[in-house]
């Protein structure tokens, strides 16, 4: 069993002497142990590997000592499902870095509601999220880079204000490369000082997310002073899924204040986002309006309810014609062929517009943003090239649900 200094809390060293259970990477992640590499994705020569620990569903402060004593290093590290939370640490020989960072754990377990009540136990997942690393009960690393190198890993719990996220495929956390949305991002641009709790999935609506109980799991652990983003639109339009359809004029902005009011009820702060656009060039290279009336309403409900609004479908629509039809698909997943999902290099610039958002509101949230962030402009965005954002060693073709 991994060494404990205090409850709530794990060390391990990775090379070197000092505190902290020894681990090597001939260790495989063995939940009676409790630690342990993944699968198949042990450290070996510059390839990136993944590091889990069994803990109880929370938040906790992880720190990482990374380097070599033996040769220059750089290292990424992502947490869960492909959450970015260091980018790019170069050390050189002999030196070592150690930074902090938050990581939200949970698993789909509800508090079970009262005899003869009605509810669930359990958040009702799809068969795509079955097995994912942001449901079980693990917090598990990834390194990655051009030559990731950890020395050692400590983990303990923490209690802090949390940022939810709710929404559907732009915002979850994508599992696998080539997707990846904004929420996985903008772990990155945040203090050590705030998690962040995404139950986003693909595929999802303002109705889904309330049937599935997604909303009763945000509901379970909210507290006074956290914040939801709220962002749904892509898939409440299609008059095609009738279970879940919502009209722009009159259900639509009745699901937002029902978001609202619950997020209220629990003296946290809500804030609505509206959705990016799809990328969608006329011939004069600007994006036409495939979202309807959606945005319009959401604009119209954040006025009316006094609720700070992030205009992601605005600052999105600045981004994709400052790239122009010919680079932005190279944002895009599918090596652009899906004009609706992004890659690393679209879920960053996203999340960067979402930050600048922030910072433009008055919201207590944008203490908690990194003041070293380089500035931001969304009509001169930095473009593929300048964005060398490291690829998770797990991929899949297949396409998020709701596409």
């Amino acid at each position: 069993m991994p060494a404990r200094a205090e409850p709530d809390r794990w060390e391990f060293r990775f090379a070197g002497q000092g505190p902290g259970t020894p681990v090597t990477a001939t260790e495989t992640y063995d939940p009676v142990k409790g630690y342990g590499f993944e699968p198949g994705l042990a450290p070996g020569g510059d390839r990136p590997f993944r590091f889990s620990v069994k803990v109880p569903e929370g938040n906790y402060r992880v720190t990482v000592t990374l380097g070599d004593a033996r040769a220059k290093a750089r290292t990424s590290v992502k947490a869960e499902s492909r959450r970015l939370m260091l980018w790019g640490v170069e050390t050189d020989k002999g030196r070592f870095d150690t930074r902090s960072f938050i990581v939200n754990v949970r698993t789909t377990a509800l508090p079970p509601p009262p005899p003869n009540a009605p509810g669930g136990t359990a958040v009702r997942i799809n068969e795509r999220e079955v097995g994912t690393l942001h449901w079980d009960d693990k917090l598990t690393l990834e390194f990655a880079d051009k030559t990731p190198r950890v020395a050692a890993v400590t983990v303990e719990k923490v209690e802090l204000p949390t940022l939810y996220l709710a929404g559907d495929s732009t915002v979850t956390d994508q599992p696998a490369e080539p997707g990846a949305s904004w929420g996985q991002m903008i772990t990155s641009m945040l203090t050590p000082e705030i998690a962040v709790a995404n139950h986003a999935e693909s595929g999802e609506t303002m109705k889904s997310f309330i049937t599935g109980l997604r909303l009763d799991k945000i509901l379970s652990s909210i507290k006074a002073g956290d914040t939801v983003l709220i962002q749904f639109g892509h898939n409440d339009s299609k008059s095609a899924w009738p279970q879940t359809y919502v009209d722009a004029a009159s259900t639509y902005p009745a699901y937002l204040r029902v978001f609202i009011a619950e997020v209220r009820r629990r003296g946290a702060v809500p804030v609505l986002v509206t959705s990016p656009h799809r990328r969608t060039f006329d011939a004069a290279g600007r994006i036409t309006n495939s979202h309807g009336d959606y945005p319009d309403a959401m604009r119209k409900v954040a006025g009316a309810e006094g609720v700070a609004l992030i205009d992601l479908n605005a600052l999105s629509k600045e981004i994709y014609e400052a790239l122009g039809p010919e680079i932005a698909p190279r944002a895009f997943s599918n090596d652009g062929k899906d004009a609706t999902h992004h890659n690393n290099v679209g879920a960053w610039l996203m999340a960067r517009a979402v930050v600048a958002g922030i910072m433009a509101s008055d919201l207590a949230l944008k203490s908690h943003i990194r003041r070293d962030l380089p500035p931001f402009d969304p009509r001169h965005p930095p473009g593929p090239d300048a964005l060398n954002l490291p690829e998770s060693p797990v991929r899949s073709e297949v396409t998020p649900r709701g596409n």
